[in-house]
């Protein structure tokens, strides 16, 4: 699936937009929000209050599960028939003796020109037993996260003309992996180009378009609920959870995982339908993630379907300009993913994202996590920039732009600690 020429350009231009630098005409003024009323989160479609965690995991949740399919992100398939997943590097003395690295090729059936994904792995050498991970996507190859030159460059990820933004390490902030190796955590990323190009035709090189045999058989979503990039992503993800499975290195009964952006509403997407993640962790996932659809502050949904109408389901189209007409919000995607812990994080100059939306978007979830026994959140109004709330819900609004910074990874290593080493 490697992309050349023209084609790669467009996939660099969609993939490096800066949330922040976008048209002045969408509004990023509080006070021009609409009025709006959100579905409610603990009633069933047909007007039943939903009165215990029995009937919220046994008919609520699943109710919420599929209006989420069907109208937003489209219906994933499950595992492939005959996929094998080789080690085809391992290091024992990584990042000067304090990790092992593993390289890992997982190809998606027996076809030798099936797809295939690349699972780059560092885990803390002297560990004494299997530590928690966390599992996310990068934009630019495995090889960017770190400087270290005993990590394949991904020629899928490179474009013909090399820029530094491609180089070795070029992404080492958004990862930080030294630091989280320090704090007893592994940490598995994937080049989300393995999985498919982001760009409106990558699925012809993608899973989408393979060839796949499935576990479960025929696999054969109506035209309006065809996942779309983002399922595709996070169907990713987690096929990339069952090799950890199989790691004696990870205690894959803690695995976080995280994401950025468009991979951010990616994360919470997986952990929303796959119950495996015990943490789901999204940085700036704005529409179409954490954010609530019906607020009109910064980007629409009548926006992102036309900017990247591959991401969603083309049923999602119905509702550009029409977002009180959705049966859903994004409250409730992050409601599935209750009673595990999630975290939600903004950035101030981040308007394009709206924080404030992505804040509502959990507050308004908090309701399942009581329901289900948790703290949940804790508070009803956002905290001050830089003041990181953390319960069974985390959220914090950091200062500065639409990025990963030191200072995310310290909220997010605090709060596994929380939950995953108590």
């Amino acid at each position: 699936m490697k992309l050349t020429g023209t084609i790669f350009a467009f996939f660099v231009a969609l993939m490096c937009m800066d949330a922040e630098a976008q048209p002045e005409q969408f509004n990023h003024d509080e006070a021009k929000v609409n009025p709006y009323a959100l579905p409610a989160l603990l009633k069933m479609q047909n007007g039943t209050e939903v009165s215990s965690p029995e009937m919220w995991m046994e008919k609520r949740r699943p109710e919420l599960l599929e209006l989420f399919r069907s109208e937003v992100y489209g219906r994933s398939p499950g595992r492939v028939v005959g996929t094998t997943a080789i080690v085809t590097k391992r290091e024992e003395d990584a990042l000067g003796g304090k990790a092992i690295r593993q390289e890992v090729t997982i190809r998606f059936g027996k076809n030798p020109r099936a797809p295939e994904m690349h699972l780059l792995i560092h885990s803390p050498k002297n560990a004494t037993g299997a530590v928690p991970a966390f599992l996310g996507m990068s934009f630019r190859g495995n090889h960017t996260i770190h400087p270290d030159p005993g990590i394949t460059i991904q020629s899928n990820a490179v474009p013909v003309k090399m820029s530094k933004d491609f180089e070795r390490g070029a992404q080492q902030q958004q990862w930080n992996v030294e630091r989280i190796i320090e704090r007893g955590y592994a940490l598995a990323t994937i080049f989300y180009g393995d999985i498919e190009p982001d760009m409106a035709d990558g699925w012809k090189q993608g899973v989408r378009g393979a060839q796949l045999e499935f576990e479960e058989g025929v696999f054969e979503p109506s035209q309006g609920e065809r996942w779309g990039a983002i399922s595709a992503w996070a169907w990713g993800l987690s096929r990339a959870l069952d090799y950890l499975e199989t790691d004696k290195l990870i205690d894959a009964k803690r695995v976080a995982v995280f994401g950025h952006s468009r991979l951010g509403k990616t994360a919470l997407w997986a952990g929303a339908q796959d119950s495996r993640f015990a943490m789901t962790i999204s940085n700036e996932s704005g529409c179409g993630g954490a954010a609530l659809n019906r607020r009109n502050f910064g980007e629409t949904v009548r926006r992102i379907n036309s900017s990247f109408p591959h991401w969603f389901c083309e049923n999602f189209k119905k509702y550009n300009d029409r977002e009180a007409e959705l049966p859903i919000d994004q409250h409730q995607l992050i409601a599935l993913i209750a009673p595990r812990p999630v975290y939600v994080a903004s950035a101030a100059e981040d308007l394009w994202a709206d924080p404030k939306g992505e804040f509502l978007g959990l507050l308004h979830a908090e309701p399942a996590y009581k329901l289900l026994g948790t703290d949940g959140l804790g508070i009803t109004e956002m905290p001050a920039v830089n003041q990181s709330v953390q319960r069974r819900m985390g959220y914090h609004n950091r200062s500065g732009k639409h990025d990963v910074t030191e200072y995310d990874w310290e909220q997010y290593l605090a709060f596994a600690d929380r939950h995953f080493k108590r």
